[in-house]
């Protein structure tokens, strides 16, 4: 691609939503499971200490217990090594923390270090894609221990008692394994059919792309679960009908992919769909990349991945920067004010950056709705929660119940939970006038959404437009191996199954990489019209390769755009 054609720069256009960035969304599917396994992994370490009267330790167990918010989505071979990842990062944190605190009570040396901490959370996570609720926890664990009183004879067993309610955490995350086994898989695929149901009703790029990334994540889900179970196998041939409702939306049935949809997410027997057009090989070509996924260059090609994505020039890098900038701008102005729990602001900020800066901007204003209201929550709560410890247990897993329901309608709403529980959790160590805890916590909010969006403002992020050159680059690539693929009479299923694969995805991070560079403020102007092109040139290669598969027919295969 030419260089003229992003040589341009100027600034976006597009007003800053607000309205819209308050507005409920439908509740997600398992909102439920991250809910209940929270208070599960918390409630048991709580009641624990309270036996033994040492409430206030709850802040470590508790840092322990959060990492069951992770991996709800995945596999559960995926989320057992996921969850493992996520702990032993969490420890990390802590334990550069816990000796910081021992070591100084500078404040603005720990402002430093959690700031450096925050941005290396952050890039780690977005590195590896961890998924909700991303760096945030990590965040707000390892700044609030800086700011706690410590000796470094207790670092060892503070950390010792997180990584017990991390074990315990794991637990919690993984036992439904035991009675539930293709859960994830069941749900991933349940979503594709219903994209595929959408975008049969209503062909259009926004319900396509849709479409794209719910088949392509339902592959990435049954590939990464393990060996083909008979479930398994049933939910791969319910993928391969989404599939080829993709490549040929007037030939589905949007009725009956629904119909499976709904009888894949209940509990009963997967539904047996007559059989598609090149099921068996579809199949077969699933066995084979399943299979190269287990050998060694498979694990290399994953560890080659998580480097390229933490290397200089990496898209990921500019927003690690803007948190370092904005927790360090946000912890300095904090102190100057003379805030008594700085570490508030620079959790803050850390919350605001987002991919992009609309998206942060929308992330700063639910940040602050969020954190007012419940400031007043915790104005109406805390009389009660100084009845007694026990109620005082019950009203934080209260609020951490209510933040998991709720943070999926809106960030802001479930802030409302999460804002009361932050502040509750202090009552462990100690009382303090709730007077001034609310005060505080209001104007740091302030100060660390201003901090946060002002460092992104600064920061300019231009590899955003890199980001979508490279991935026309790639998605050119894999479309021109598909063609290839297609043409060679002696490609085998397995050839054409990871060549329609690996064009799915070069695919699904085009539309990502476009809509992430959309939403910058300051940057080259986007190639729209290449965009288009490119995923309307990788869309009729899928039909092709669909066709090749024997999914679809040539007549079928004649109409797609």
């Amino acid at each position: 691609m030419s260089d003229t054609a992003m040589r341009s720069r100027k600034p976006s256009g597009r007003g800053l939503p607000v309205v819209g960035a308050l507005r409920l969304n439908r509740p997600a599917e398992i909102w439920y499971k991250p809910a209940l396994s929270v208070v599960v992994a918390s409630a048991v370490p709580n009641l624990l200490l309270y036996s033994l009267g040492r409430l206030d330790l709850v802040m470590y167990t508790m840092a322990g217990s959060l990492c069951a918010l992770y991996g709800h989505s995945l596999p559960y071979a995926r989320r057992a090594h996921t969850v493992v990842r996520v702990v032993l990062g969490m420890a990390a944190g802590l334990a550069v923390a816990l000796v910081t605190a021992s070591l100084t009570d500078s404040t603005a040396v720990l402002i430093a270090v959690g700031a450096l901490l925050a941005a290396v959370q952050k890039t780690f996570c977005d590195a590896a894609r961890i998924g909700p609720p991303g760096n945030v926890i990590f965040a707000f664990v390892s700044a609030a221990a800086l700011f706690a009183p410590q000796e470094p004879g207790q670092v060892p067993g503070h950390l010792a008692l997180m990584a017990a309610a991390g074990a315990f955490a794991w637990l919690v995350t993984a036992g439904p394994a035991l009675w539930r086994t293709e859960g994830p898989e069941r749900l991933a695929a349940a979503r594709a059919l219903d994209a595929a149901a959408a975008y049969a009703a209503a062909p259009g790029p926004r319900t396509r792309h849709a479409a794209t990334a719910a088949v392509h994540g339902a592959w990435q889900t049954l590939l990464a679960a393990g060996r083909p179970t008979p479930v398994r196998r049933a939910l791969e041939r319910l993928v391969v009908h989404a599939e080829r409702a993709l490549a040929v939306a007037g030939d589905a049935r949007p009725d009956e992919l629904r119909r499976w949809a709904g009888a894949t997410r209940g509990r009963g027997p997967v539904p047996e769909p007559p059989s598609a057009p090149g099921t068996a090989e579809q199949l077969f070509g699933a066995d084979a990349e399943r299979a190269g996924r287990r050998t060694r260059r498979g694990r290399r090609e994953a560890r080659r991945r998580l480097r390229h994505a933490l290397a200089p020039g990496s898209p990921v890098l500019p927003v690690a920067l803007r948190t370092l900038v904005g927790c360090a701008l946000a912890g300095c102005a904090s102190s100057a004010l003379g805030v008594g729990h700085p570490y508030w602001a620079l959790v803050t900020a850390a919350s605001v950056h987002q991919p992009n800066l609309s998206l942060s901007w929308s992330r700063g204003l639910q940040r602050t709705v969020g954190n007012l209201v419940g400031v007043l929550v915790f104005a109406a709560v805390i009389p009660l929660a100084r009845t007694g410890p026990l109620v005082l247990i019950l009203c934080v897993l209260s609020c951490g119940f209510a933040a998991e329901a709720l943070i999926t309608r809106n960030y802001w709403l479930g802030s409302v939970a999460v804002t009361p529980m932050a502040l509750l959790i202090l009552e462990f160590g100690g009382s303090a006038p709730a007077g001034g805890l609310i005060a505080d916590r209001a104007l740091d909010t302030v100060v660390g959404v201003v901090a946060g969006l002002l460092a992104g403002v600064a920061v300019t992020n231009r590899r955003a437009a890199g980001r979508v050159e490279k991935a026309l680059a790639a998605a050119e690539v894999a479309r021109l191996g598909a063609e290839r693929t297609v043409a060679d009479p002696a490609a085998g299923a397995p050839a054409l199954a990871t060549a329609r694969r690996e064009l799915t995805s070069a695919l699904v991070e085009l539309r990502d990489a476009g809509d992430v560079a959309s939403g910058e403020w300051w940057q080259r102007t986007l190639p729209e019209e290449e965009l288009l092109a490119a995923e309307q040139a990788g869309h009729r290669t899928l039909a092709a390769t669909a066709q090749r598969q024997g999914l679809i027919t040539p007549a079928r295969a004649d109409g797609v755009v």
